[in-house]
């Protein structure tokens, strides 16, 4: 997941020397709403500034007012990014609820015409084990000499820079199968073993971009299959129409997009279809 669970990992509360003020605890929370649609629960305040406290070390700044107003000029974007980066967690793992690419494997994939090409997009890519489970799965299925292609995208270009990498814990790989580590994972040696990585033909299938679905997404192209999982959860429910509309906005009529399993777009749009528990299809025009 991505954009995600909003500083889930990590409770270590304000470092005693700098305190977090409700005032300045209410200005972040603006600001996360604007930047990525998420809404900072009140009881998480101590959790941000756990997350933020180093920030403000390295700087040296003496208040969490000074961070913000730095960190929100034009000319320190980089900064801006790092704090985006902080205030997201990026939890996720190869094959994450298989029944969703069991479907795609058996009930989409057979009956794709293998001079067609597809598009998927994997929209909260994180570190990108979601994306080369989809390429593994459409490498199995239809080829390489099927035209189809997986655009993976994040709004942390921290863990993008991961995924594009490829590489891997060996920790990290319980769900994919024996079968698929042989003919698409490189087993590290030397002072990369413990790791594998993702072997080129399949990486070079997959696009990585920063994507914040909170914005427009008319530039990006239309897709046959959209992954958006375990994202929704994290907004409120005029945010997650809004994301609902800007993906569907992007999604071929006919095509399908899947989401978590303790997730509901009940209510959100009526241009979709229910197909089974997490799985819809857009209906056409």
């Amino acid at each position: 997941m991505s954009v995600a669970d909003p500083l889930r990992l990590f409770d270590r509360g304000c470092p005693q020397e700098v305190g977090m003020s409700d005032l300045e605890f209410n200005r972040f929370r603006r600001l996360g709403y604007e930047l990525m649609g998420i809404d900072f629960s009140p009881h998480k305040q101590s959790l941000l500034c756990g997350r933020l406290a180093k920030r403000l070390r390295a700087f040296g700044f003496s208040s969490y007012s000074q961070y913000l107003d730095w960190v929100q000029c034009p000319e320190h974007r980089d900064e801006m990014e790092r704090m985006i980066d902080l205030l997201t967690t990026h939890e996720t793992y190869f094959f994450r609820e298989p029944a969703h690419f069991k479907f795609l494997a058996e009930q989409l994939l057979p009956d794709w015409p293998s001079s067609r090409p597809l598009r998927v997009w994997s929209a909260a890519s994180s570190t990108g084990e979601e994306a080369y489970s989809l390429a593994m799965v459409l490498m199995d299925r239809l080829g390489e000499h099927c035209p189809w292609q997986i655009f993976a995208s994040d709004i942390s270009r921290e863990v993008l820079a991961k995924a594009r990498n490829g590489i891997y814990s060996m920790e990290r790989t319980d769900g994919i199968s024996p079968d698929y580590l042989k003919r698409y994972c490189l087993r590290g040696v030397g002072p990369s073993a413990g790791t594998l990585r993702i072997d080129g033909p399949l990486r070079r299938r997959v696009d990585f971009a920063v994507v914040n679905l909170n914005e427009s997404l008319t530039a990006l192209p239309e897709f046959d299959v959209v992954f958006l999982r375990n994202v929704l959860i994290y907004f409120d429910v005029e945010a997650k129409r809004r994301i609902v509309e800007r993906i569907v906005g992007q999604l071929r009529p006919g095509g399908w997009l899947f989401i978590g399993h303790s997730e509901s777009l009940h209510g959100l749009h009526d241009g979709l279809r229910l197909h089974r528990p997490t799985v819809y299809r857009r209906l056409p025009l």
